[in-house]
C-alpha cells in the first residue's frame, strides 16, 4: 500500500501535468472505422463500424467516412483511395492478341481459297451454283473477317460507330448473296422443267436482286439509328469495383436490335429456302452445305445473346468478337472447304466427264 508521501507526490505531478481523463465506456476508432453513436448511451458511448465498401476514412475518430471518386477505389483498409485500373480489350493483351491473330489467319485463308476459285475459274465446280455470287461472297468474307478487329483497341467515338455499322452491313451482304445462291438452285432446277418464265427468271439474274434490296434496308435501319441515337464512348465504374471499363455504348438498344433482328431474319429466311432445296437433284448442288452453314451461323448468334449479357468488362467484347470470327468462319468451311478440297486434292471430280458420269448414276 502507497506511503501518504508517495500519494502526495503522484497528486503533485497530476497538478503539474494535468490530463484528459479517458472515457471508460469506448476505445477510440482508427483510420478505416467510422463511430456510430449508441442511442439511449451517454455521449461518449459509441460503436466503430467498418466503412462501407466504396468509402475510406482516414483519421482516427471520424464521424462519417468519404466515398472514393468514380475513378478511385479504397485499399483493403479503407483507408485511402486507389486509382482504378483502365481496362478494355487491347491487342496487348493476351487475349486480344489471340482474337487479332484468328481474325488475320482467317482473312489470309478467306484470300487464299478466293486465288483458289479465281485461278480454276473455268472448272465446272467453280461455275456451278453462280459464279459471281460465289467470288462476291469470298470478297465479303474478308471484311467480316477484319471488321472484328474495329472492337479491339481503345474506343474512340469513330470505332465506336464503325464496330456496328460495319457489322451490320457486311453480314447483310454476306447473308443475302447466300440467300440469292439458294434461290438460284431452286430457280436453276425449275428451268429443267418446260416452261419459259422460270428460265427468264434465271437468265435474268432476278435472284441477285435479293443483295442490294436486302442490304439497303439494313443500310436505312443503321442511318436511322446514327441520326436518332448514335454509338459513342463511355465508361462504366460500376460493374468491376477496382476497373475502369472503357467500353462503346450502342446508343439506342432498340436500334442494335433492330440491326440484330434484320440480320437473324435474313439468316432464318436463307436456312428455310436452303434446307427445301437440299434434296433437287442437281449437279453440284450446294444447298446442302448452304444449309450447314446458316444452321451454324444461327447457332452462334443465337448463343451469343445469353453470353453476351452474362459477361462484363472486356470478355463482352471478346464474346462479340468471337461470334463475329465463328459465324465467319462456318460460312467459309461449310460453303467453300468441299469445293477447295474437290479442286486441290480430287481434280478427278472436277471434270465434265465426271459431271455426266454423276449425272448418269442418278
Amino acid at each position: 500500500m502507497p506511503t501518504f508521501s508517495a500519494q502526495v507526490g503522484t497528486l503533485l505531478e497530476l497538478y503539474k501535468n494535468p490530463q484528459t481523463p479517458e472515457s471508460v465506456w469506448s476505445q477510440s476508432c482508427v483510420p478505416g472505422f467510422q463511430k456510430i453513436r449508441q442511442e439511449g448511451r451517454p455521449v461518449c458511448c459509441f460503436i466503430c463500424v467498418s466503412c462501407p465498401e466504396s468509402d475510406i476514412s482516414n483519421q482516427t475518430n471520424a464521424k462519417q467516412c468519404i466515398q472514393c471518386p468514380a475513378q478511385e477505389y479504397p485499399n483493403s483498409e479503407r483507408t485511402r483511395c486507389l486509382s482504378k485500373h483502365v481496362m478494355f480489350l487491347d491487342f496487348d493483351d493476351a487475349l486480344g492478341t489471340t482474337m487479332a491473330s484468328m481474325a488475320l489467319c482467317f482473312f489470309v485463308i478467306t484470300a487464299v481459297a478466293l486465288g483458289i476459285f479465281v485461278k480454276h475459274r473455268d472448272t465446272p465446280i467453280v461455275k456451278a451454283n453462280n459464279q459471281a455470287l460465289s467470288f462476291i461472297l469470298l470478297i465479303s468474307l474478308l471484311p467480316c473477317f477484319l471488321c472484328s478487329l474495329l472492337f479491339i483497341g481503345h474506343p474512340n467515338t469513330a470505332t465506336c460507330v464503325l464496330q456496328q455499322v460495319t457489322f451490320g452491313l457486311v453480314f447483310t451482304v454476306a447473308v443475302s448473296i447466300i440467300l440469292a445462291k439458294t434461290i438460284t438452285v431452286i430457280l436453276a432446277f425449275k428451268a429443267m422443267k418446260p416452261g419459259r418464265k422460270m428460265r427468264c427468271l434465271l437468265v435474268s439474274g432476278a435472284s441477285n436482286s435479293v443483295i442490294p434490296i436486302c442490304s439497303l434496308i439494313q443500310m436505312i435501319i443503321c442511318g436511322i439509328w446514327l441520326g436518332t441515337s448514335p454509338p459513342f464512348v463511355d465508361v462504366d465504374s460500376h460493374s468491376e469495383p477496382r476497373n475502369l471499363i472503357i467500353m462503346c455504348n450502342k446508343g439506342s438498344i432498340t436500334a442494335f436490335y433492330c440491326v440484330l433482328g434484320y440480320l437473324g431474319f435474313l439468316a432464318l429466311g436463307s436456312f428455310t429456302v436452303a434446307f427445301l432445296a437440299r434434296n433437287l437433284p442437281d449437279t453440284f448442288n450446294e444447298a446442302k452445305f448452304l444449309t450447314f452453314s446458316m444452321l451454324v451461323f444461327c447457332s452462334v448468334w443465337v448463343t451469343f445473346v445469353p453470353v453476351y449479357h452474362s459477361t462484363k468488362g472486356k470478355f463482352m467484347v471478346a464474346v462479340k468478337v468471337f461470334s463475329i470470327l465463328a459465324s465467319s468462319a462456318g460460312l467459309l468451311g461449310c460453303i467453300f472447304a468441299p469445293k477447295c478440297y474437290i479442286i486441290l486434292l480430287r481434280p478427278d471430280k472436277n471434270s465434265w466427264k465426271a459431271l455426266k458420269n454423276r449425272r448418269g448414276f442418278k
